[in-house]
C-alpha cells in the first residue's frame, strides 16, 4: 500500500504538470494519465454561426494577439449580422416588441463584466467589456447600461428588423410562450478561447428568447451560469434554457469539474446530467456546454442532439455535433 507521503507527492506532481489532477482508476491505487496537450491558440464558440465568429477571433489570435480582444471581437460579429435572429441586431424582441440583449466577458485574470437587458446598442458585449474595465462594477442593467453605453460613446439604435418585427406581429395573434428546444431558437452566442501564451478568456451574448416577458434575463450575462474562466483550469460557456443554467451554476460547475480531473467533455456531460437530473420536463428543454481546458482540449454535451458547436485551431475552423444524452 503507498503510503500518505508518497500518495500526496505523486498527486502534486501531476498537479503541477497539468494544472488539473486528471485521474484513471483502474484496479489497486491510483494511475495519473497525463492529458495531451493540443498547440495554441484554440477557439471554440456555439453553434454554426460560430464558424464566422471564429473567422474573426482566429484573425487576432493568429497573429499574436490577447485572448480577450478575441472572444469580444469574435462574437461581435454575430452581433452585427442582422440575419440572425437570437444575437444582436435582428434579434426576436421580447413579448411587448422590444428587443433588449444580455451580454458578458471574462478576461484570464478573472475580472468580468456584463450588461442586461439593454436595449438599442448593437453590440453589447462590448459594453459589457467597458462595465468590466471603466467601472468599481461587473453588472449594468437596464436605462443604466443603456446610458452607460452613450457616455462610452456607442449609437442608439433601433434593432428591431422588419424579420423580427413581422415574426412578433404572427405570435401576437395567439401570443402563446413555448420554446423551441434547438436550433430554430437558439438564443446565445458564446466563445471560449486559449492564446498562445496559454491565456484564457470567455464572451456571451445573446438577445434572449424570442417573446419572453419584459425584463426577462436568462443565463448569458451571468457569470458562473452562462460563462466562467478560471486561468489555471479552463473556460466554458453555456446555451439553451438559461433558467436552468442559473440554477446549476452551469458553467461554474463545468469548470470546477475539469479542476477535479475531468476532461472537457466529461465535465460538460455532467453539469448536463445534473440538469437533467433537476429539471421536471425535458422534452422541451435543451441546454448544451462548451468547454476548453487549459491544455487546449475541447469537448461539449447537451440534453438532446441538435447541439453543434465550431473549433478553429491548427487544423482549420470545423462544426462539430455535441454528445448528448437523450437517446
Amino acid at each position: 500500500m503507498k503510503s500518505r507521503r508518497s500518495f500526496l507527492k505523486n498527486a502534486a506532481i501531476g498537479s503541477i504538470a497539468v494544472g488539473l489532477l486528471p485521474l484513471a482508476v483502474k484496479g489497486k491505487g491510483t494511475k495519473i494519465i497525463p492529458p495531451v496537450k493540443m498547440k495554441f491558440p484554440i477557439v471554440v464558440s456555439t453553434w454554426e454561426h460560430g464558424l464566422d465568429a471564429n473567422e474573426a477571433a482566429w484573425k487576432i489570435l493568429s497573429n499574436g494577439g490577447r485572448c480577450l480582444d478575441a472572444v469580444e471581437q469574435g462574437v461581435k460579429v454575430i452581433e452585427s449580422d442582422p440575419s440572425n435572429t437570437s444575437v444582436g441586431r435582428g434579434g426576436r424582441p421580447d413579448r411587448d416588441g422590444r428587443v433588449t440583449l444580455d451580454a458578458c466577458i471574462m478576461n484570464e485574470f478573472g475580472d468580468c463584466g456584463s450588461v442586461a437587458c439593454i436595449e438599442n446598442i448593437a453590440n453589447p458585449i462590448s459594453v459589457a467589456r467597458m462595465v468590466m474595465e471603466k467601472t468599481p462594477h461587473v453588472m449594468l442593467v437596464g436605462d443604466g447600461a443603456q446610458t452607460f453605453a452613450i457616455e462610452q460613446g456607442f449609437k442608439k439604435e433601433k434593432l428591431l428588423t422588419e424579420d423580427s418585427e413581422k415574426a412578433w406581429k404572427e405570435w401576437m395573434k395567439d401570443s402563446k410562450y413555448k420554446p423551441v428546444i434547438n436550433i430554430e431558437n437558439h438564443d446565445t452566442i458564446g466563445m471560449v478561447a486559449i492564446d498562445e501564451h496559454g491565456n484564457l478568456s470567455g464572451s456571451c451574448t445573446t438577445s434572449g428568447l424570442a417573446f419572453k416577458m419584459h425584463g426577462r434575463v436568462g443565463d448569458s450575462p451571468i457569470i458562473g451560469a452562462g460563462l466562467y474562466v478560471d486561468n489555471e483550469v479552463g473556460a466554458a460557456c453555456a446555451t439553451g434554457l438559461g433558467e436552468a443554467v442559473i440554477r446549476q451554476c452551469g458553467s461554474f460547475l463545468v469548470v470546477e469539474l475539469m479542476r477535479m480531473g475531468r476532461t472537457p467533455t466529461e465535465a460538460c456531460q455532467i453539469a448536463v446530467e445534473r440538469i437533467m437530473k433537476h429539471e421536471k420536463k425535458l422534452s422541451d428543454l435543451q441546454v448544451g456546454f462548451l468547454a476548453i481546458n487549459k491544455n487546449g482540449e475541447t469537448g461539449a454535451f447537451a440534453i438532446h442532439p441538435g447541439f453543434n458547436y465550431a473549433v478553429y485551431n491548427e487544423n482549420g475552423n470545423n462544426l462539430i455535433d455535441s454528445e448528448h444524452g437523450m437517446k
